[in-house]
């Protein structure tokens, strides 16, 4: 009887031991479970109930009621979106753009967003609207334009992408043309373009050297012929007679050498 009662003891206090274990580890859990954090670079959005609050969590260590809470984490650094849009040109002619949009979220806003759309934004919100707006800027244009306005494309392109995504509290912060793809006949037709244009280019070049080698010519001769006058006019009946006693003076020198001899 007696070791019945210390077998029934010893069952007892282990069952004792291992509820305030029990009671121990749930109460750690519960604890631990009750801190969370939001790490640099990113916003927090709490839930109650699946409720979204509407302040927005900051960077850093934070409490929350277990079960009852939730938080979602949001990346709040600058990140990068990039895709490619097939358009038209006013011209007709069919275009696929590469596009690359650096944007990030504003923290304050992260509780709004995820509440109306979610964590995937990038495919509900950023995608059609650059699509969109892609395809709305280039119809503006010819083909030939979208080259040689390039830099007037991207910023229409960015002033549209920010005035439909800033309201959601998606801030872009640039838009890259990363490339614009025209089909093969007119790839084909630029390069055509580009060969007439070197060619009369050259054409051009050639006419101007003919054309300055024409004008020296006519210089020289201009030259030589004002040279000439000047000749005539410095040419008198004194100079004449002194050219003639020149002669005379040299002749008699000859025959007095021939004398001599």
């Amino acid at each position: 009887m007696a070791n019945y009662d210390e077998s029934d003891s010893e069952s007892k206090i282990i069952a004792k031991v291992v509820t305030y274990a029990v009671v121990a580890i749930l109460l750690l859990i519960i604890v631990f479970s009750s801190f969370y954090i939001i790490p640099a670079g990113y916003g927090g959005v709490l839930m109650t109930f699946g409720k979204v609050e509407p302040q927005a969590i900051p960077a850093g260590i934070h409490i929350k009621i277990p079960i009852v809470q939730s938080v979602v984490r949001m990346e709040v650094r600058t990140q990068k979106y990039e895709a490619e849009a097939s358009a038209s040109s006013s011209d007709l002619q069919v275009v696929t753009a590469k596009i690359a949009t650096n944007y990030h979220l504003t923290a304050e806003n992260v509780p709004t967003l995820y509440n109306d759309i979610g964590v995937a934004y990038t495919d509900r919100v950023i995608q059609p609207s650059e699509q969109e707006i892609v395809k709305s800027v280039t119809a503006k244009f010819t083909a030939e334009e979208l080259i040689t306005k390039r830099e007037q494309v991207r910023q229409e392109i960015k002033s549209l992408m920010t005035e439909r995504l800033q309201p959601r509290g998606i801030i872009v912060k640039e838009v890259s043309i990363v490339n614009f793809d025209f089909s093969p006949a007119f790839n084909q037709a630029i390069e055509n373009k580009v060969t007439q244009m070197q060619n009369a280019l050259a054409q051009k070049n050639k006419l101007e050297q003919v054309k300055y080698e024409a004008e020296q010519k006519v210089t020289q001769a201009e030259a030589e012929a004002r040279a000439l006058e000047l000749q005539k006019t410095q040419i008198t009946p004194e100079l004449l007679q002194l050219r003639q006693i020149e002669v005379q003076s040299k002749a008699l020198d000859v025959q007095a050498q021939a004398i001599t001899k």
